[in-house]
């Protein structure tokens, strides 16, 4: 099955910049798609300094829907923005003032690869912090998701006025030019040694989490946490403590989004797994969308059940049958889906402007915009309109796009 590839290179433009991200991309595209992705062949998707974080989100979930291997290359810089303190991927525009707004939020790039399939994800990362997100690192290792392989590195802030170059990236680019492609574990392992010779320490990034260099280790574990430092190649970050088993002696399975434990899929449940996610992603490449639906409604009933309708546990779930849905084609259930999470969480008392909330009614419009059915998109669009109102999100305009369409529609039959 043919592969697909995402370059991805970002830094901004002036005096923020930390890092000459783009210089990566000759070295990256000289090399044959096929061994950048691994495959027999691939499909290379390139972002160059991108100016706007919506127009990279569309190539990315472009991608993570692709079937195949999906192989991501990322190279830039790490700032946080000052409301909410989240880590972004600073883009051309991107300064510290504005980097909610101009930056790619990391946890967007985390959301579209949580449903691919496990061991079917890599992404290969040579990223520089600025001082506060290096700061922030020390007790947060990056999360990428629960089925992404990573690899790469992250630098910690340099001197000013220096912009350093991505010299990780290139040493993975120059191994991939000579034609080989070994195992990505085996790739990064080379690329770091070049970068050590070249006079570099010890900025490593593990498989799962994204960690900071190796001259800030140990990781300081934050008092009261329960966290332990676990050793690991490269240094020590922190972990969290194992979830507790829920009652009856089922195995606990770590829900992304969900602070507790959720029990593990049961026997009797169709296509069961110890990952229900995992059975999940499967039916969903086999093109079995029903029964991933059926799947993933008999967790939400139970997370309904044991921990309320408006708890973290059940929104997981409701937020995974959105995504099936838009999987299967049904863009109204998933513009549905999505509303209705939107709403339970800012009835939970989540601010608007919280990740989760905006996340979900950027995706919603997303879906209301592929509805073909004038009524049910007048339907659905009235609604939207009414919660854009109180979550006009990142993207200026959002609601006179969805006024707009909501006029034209009128006029359809």
């Amino acid at each position: 099955m043919p592969g697909t590839v995402l370059l991805l290179a970002a830094s901004p433009v002036g005096r923020g910049r930390l890092v000459d991200a783009a210089s990566v991309l000759p070295v990256l595209a000289a090399v044959p798609p096929a061994v950048l992705a691994g495959t027999d062949t691939a499909n290379v998707v390139e972002l160059a300094d991108p100016l706007e974080p919506q127009a990279v989100l569309t190539r990315l979930r472009a991608a993570a829907t692709a079937p195949g291997p999906l192989t991501l290359f990322v190279t830039g810089q790490l700032q946080l923005d000052r409301r909410q303190r989240l880590p972004h991927l600073a883009l051309a525009r991107t300064t510290p003032a504005t980097v909610r707004y101009t930056g790619l939020p990391w946890h967007w790039l985390r959301e579209e690869l949580r449903l691919r399939p496990p061991g079917s994800t890599t992404l290969v990362a040579d990223l520089h912090a600025d001082a506060e997100s290096w700061a922030w690192l020390g007790a947060n290792p990056l999360d990428c998701g629960r089925t992404t392989a990573v690899y790469g590195r992250i630098a910690p802030p340099r001197g000013r006025r220096t912009v350093a170059a991505p010299t990780y990236m290139k040493a993975v680019a120059t191994i991939l030019r000579s034609g080989s492609r070994p195992a990505v574990d085996q790739l990064h392992q080379a690329a770091v040694t070049r970068v050590t010779a070249d006079g570099e320490v010890g900025d490593l990034l593990l498989p799962q989490h994204l960690v900071p260099a190796q001259q800030q280790w140990p990781v300081p574990v934050p008092a009261g946490t329960g966290q332990q430092p676990v050793v690991a190649p490269g240094g020590v970050f922190p972990q969290p403590p194992p979830l507790p088993a829920p009652a009856g002696g089922a195995e606990p399975v770590a829900v992304a989004g969900a602070p507790a434990a959720v029990p593990a899929a049961r026997p009797s449940a169709p296509g069961a797994s110890p990952d229900p996610h995992t059975a999940i992603s499967a039916a969903v490449k086999d093109g079995r969308h029903r029964e991933a639906d059926d799947l993933a409604a008999q967790w939400e009933r139970q997370a309904r059940d044991t921990h309320g309708d408006g708890s973290d546990q059940a929104l997981h779930w409701a937020e995974v049958r959105a995504d099936l849905a838009m999987f299967a084609g049904d863009a109204e259930r998933s513009c549905r889906t999505w509303l209705t999470v939107a709403e339970a969480r800012l009835a939970a008392g989540q601010p608007a402007d919280a990740p989760a909330v905006e996340a979900a009614v950027d995706r919603a419009h997303h879906q209301w915009g592929r509805i073909g059915d004038p009524a049910r998109a007048r339907e659905l669009g009235a609604a939207l309109a009414e919660l854009r109102r109180r979550v006009p999100g990142r993207r200026e305009g959002a609601l006179d796009d969805v006024r707009g369409r909501l006029r034209d529609l009128q006029t359809q039959v």
